[in-house]
């Protein structure tokens, strides 16, 4: 009986035990659930600080990269510029170039082509330096272009360069001709920008725009180079204005031009052979006579006796000659 007891109140305070637990659990579960219902808008009111000082300082770091960013792109920038000018100088120089190829010329002048490497000039001396050897066939004197046409000549050569005397300079005298009138004159350098036309004809009539080309004259330089148009000056005066523009000349030819000194024109040609053909044939003799040696006789039509005088010539020529003694007897 007594041990029935015990187990039964053992029992009922596990059970007791069971439940209070249950119950706490219950109570703890719905407590926290209340706090936190409570504590979540002081939560949120709390992280918006968080947040923004979060965001500020993401925004710092993308602002520090961005500014890098620039910098490389303006780098970057800068390199492309250099490129682009580098691109822009070569298309001018090919251009130029390409200009300097079209330049026409007699298939039978040789020419050097250079790149001026210096200005001598000054307020008394207009010329260029090319840096083209006395080696190459260089010769005082010769003409030298450009892609819009002559510019100057050569007055000088070296073992590695040359000088060139320009349209404009004091020293300068070049032949030239304007057309369409083909008058002959002399473009005079004088320093300025524009050189005197002088030595023109009385009758020559010049208009501005005329094209004035090389003459020729004195065979330094070939004739119908293009050097520039007319102008009129203030006081009415004609001047040249070149074709080229020497500031912004950077390569040139320099033309070997050899004068023709032999001219044989195509009837010259025809009338020397046939006094070549004439001379290969033998000369006829006459009939009943020997040839003559040194004069030929000649019978002039209207003289009256001549004939005669030819056979008693021939006649007397032919008798033997008579011994002094036989001719007394």
């Amino acid at each position: 009986m007594s041990s029935y007891r015990l187990s039964l109140v053992v029992t009922l305070t596990l059970a007791s035990v069971l439940l209070v637990g249950r119950a706490e659990s219950y109570l703890v579960d719905r407590t926290r659930q209340v706090m936190t219902d409570l504590s979540a808008p002081l939560l949120e009111l709390a992280s918006r600080p968080v947040a923004a000082v979060r965001n500020f300082i993401a925004s710092t770091d993308e602002y520090a990269y961005v500014f890098e960013e620039n910098a490389r792109l303006r780098a970057e920038n800068e390199e492309l510029k250099a490129w682009r000018q580098q691109a822009l100088s070569l298309e001018r120089r090919v251009a130029r170039f390409e200009a300097l190829l079209d330049v026409t010329v007699e298939p039978t002048i040789q020419y050097a082509t250079g790149k001026i490497i210096g200005d001598s000039g000054g307020p008394f001396v207009h010329a260029f330096i090319v840096n083209v050897p006395q080696d190459a066939g260089v010769e005082a004197g010769q003409a030298v272009v450009d892609d819009e046409g002559l510019i100057g000549r050569v007055v000088s050569t070296g073992a590695t360069a040359s000088r060139v005397l320009l349209l404009t300079d004091l020293n300068s005298r070049v032949p030239v001709r304007v057309e369409p009138g083909g008058y002959r004159a002399i473009a005079v350098g004088d320093n300025s920008r524009f050189p005197k036309i002088e030595f023109l004809p009385p009758e020559a009539r010049l208009s501005p725009g005329d094209q004035i080309v090389t003459s020729g004259h004195g065979g330094l330089m070939p004739p119908d180079l293009p050097v520039g148009i007319v102008v009129m000056a203030s006081d009415g005066s004609p001047r040249l204005q070149t074709n080229s523009e020497f500031d912004r000349t950077s390569a040139v030819r320099l033309l070997q031009y050899d004068f023709p000194t032999r001219v044989v024109a195509d009837s010259d040609e025809e009338a020397a052979s046939e006094d070549v053909a004439d001379d290969a044939k033998p000369t006829p003799a006459l009939p009943n006579s020997e040839p003559a040696a040194n004069d030929q006789i000649v019978e002039r039509a209207g003289e009256p006796g001549a004939a005669a005088g030819t056979d008693s010539a021939n006649a007397s020529d032919a008798a033997p000659a008579t011994p002094a003694g036989e001719a007394d007897e």
